[in-house]
């Protein structure tokens, strides 16, 4: 927008200086110069039109401090109208959920580029460290202690001791801190979580390094864990509980 205005003041000084440099020739006859009527400022009449208005402050000012830098504007009106005219919409409700989502994860990554840079370099550095091992998922862990108890599945209750930290040491979390294990359902947890930590046996330690993906995602998770986060975490399996309802 400031760049149109830029360029609609210089192509306004270069009409003005030829203006002044060209004789003025006088229109000619039985012609008449027409001028263009001025565009009549908007008027909020009653409170609707002030209401009205007070809406479309209130979500662009939302939209712009969550990073959109322009909209499609007929789009949008298109698609307050089709709302309340009762009109069948372009759009299912799942798939503006989807696009909605689709263009504030865009937003984020462009905002936290470096901290996923950071994840996949580490991630691509640590998988070719001895003893590392990478899933299909590419979840890495490292067995510290093989453990010689049952496996457990997804659908069970798993009672674990573990600590996680940032890439760059942060500790974050820690039962060990704590003095006390946690217990949950290991289909109530982070992506990495359920699949690492039914690759262990009870008693055993694994190390597990988890790419964003399958951990926070772009939300990130309260002020410890910022949006696209690499997560490493020491987990025990002391012992698997009853099946998680």
């Amino acid at each position: 927008m400031k760049k149109i205005f830029l360029v609609a003041l210089a192509s306004a000084a270069v009409l003005n200086a030829t203006a002044q440099t060209k004789p003025k020739t006088a229109p000619a006859k039985g012609k008449t110069t027409a001028s263009k009527p001025a565009a009549k400022p908007v008027a909020l009449k009653t409170k609707l039109d002030s209401a009205s208005y007070a809406f479309g402050l209130a979500m662009g000012n939302n939209l712009k401090s969550s990073g959109l830098e322009t909209i499609n504007y007929e789009l949008l009106s298109k698609a307050l109208k089709d709302v309340f005219a009762g009109t069948t919409p372009l759009m299912t409700e799942h798939a503006s959920q989807n696009a909605i989502n689709n263009i504030f994860e865009d937003l984020s990554k462009k905002k936290f580029g470096s901290a996923i840079k950071e994840g996949e370099t580490f991630l691509a550095q640590n998988k070719t460290k001895p003893g590392i091992k990478t899933t299909a998922s590419g979840l890495q862990y490292e067995v510290l202690n093989p453990g010689t108890g049952a496996q457990p599945k997804a659908t069970d209750q798993v009672t674990v001791h573990y600590k996680g930290t940032l890439l760059n040491g942060f500790e974050f979390d820690s039962s060990y801190k704590r003095e006390q294990p946690a217990t949950f359902g290991l289909n109530q947890v982070i992506p990495g979580w359920t699949e690492g930590v039914q690759l262990m046996k009870e008693g055993a330690k694994y190390k597990f390094f988890i790419p964003y993906r399958l951990a926070y995602g772009a939300r990130g998770m309260g002020n410890d864990i910022p949006p696209f986060s690499t997560l490493i975490f020491e987990v025990e399996l002391i012992k698997i509980g009853e099946k998680a309802q």
